[in-house]
């Protein structure tokens, strides 16, 4: 969590849930982007945050809330809670823009892209990470995602709107 929230990169982190599909692009009319098929390949991971039951995870975190927190200080973060870590990741997360519009791409490095948009490469890891897995799955994520911060009691007023 404290990743998401401050931007930091954390795929190394997700090694066991990367998609075994390739990523895959389209190249039409001298513009490069996402094929949609690549999205297909988090649609069961995107089911399967969809299935959480959000009032049960809040009571599983309450009770587990005093070993997680043991655990925050003896990393020594900076934070004075986990609550508050736990609240602004899953804010990044909502705040990713979501649009069902063709993401375009340019090459970089070989055998990566980067996103044209200045808006969408200047995200963070884990937002750039949820448009990847597509509009559908990105959206389902986080309508669970403010689901469970609500459950969390995370007022609505602290938390952006989803997919702007």
């Amino acid at each position: 969590m404290t990743n998401v929230a401050g931007g930091q990169k954390f795929a190394m982190l997700l090694g066991p849930m990367r998609p075994s599909a390739p990523f895959r692009v389209v190249d039409r009319d001298d513009a490069i982007s996402v094929d949609p098929r690549s999205y297909e390949r988090y649609t069961s991971l995107a089911d399967g945050v969809s299935a959480i039951d959000a009032q049960g995870t809040a009571r599983l975190y309450a009770t587990l809330k005093p070993r997680i927190e043991d655990a925050y200080r003896e990393l020594g973060e900076p934070e004075p809670s986990f609550d508050r870590t736990l609240e602004r990741a899953m804010a990044v997360l909502l705040a990713t823009p979501v649009t069902a519009e063709l993401v375009h791409l340019k090459p970089h490095g070989g055998t990566g892209y980067r996103f044209v948009d200045d808006r969408l490469e200047a995200l963070t890891p884990a937002q750039k990470l949820l448009l990847r897995m597509g509009p559908q799955n990105a959206r389902a994520i986080q309508a669970k995602l403010r689901e469970i911060a609500l459950a969390l009691g995370v007022p609505a007023s602290r938390l952006p709107a989803s997919g702007r």
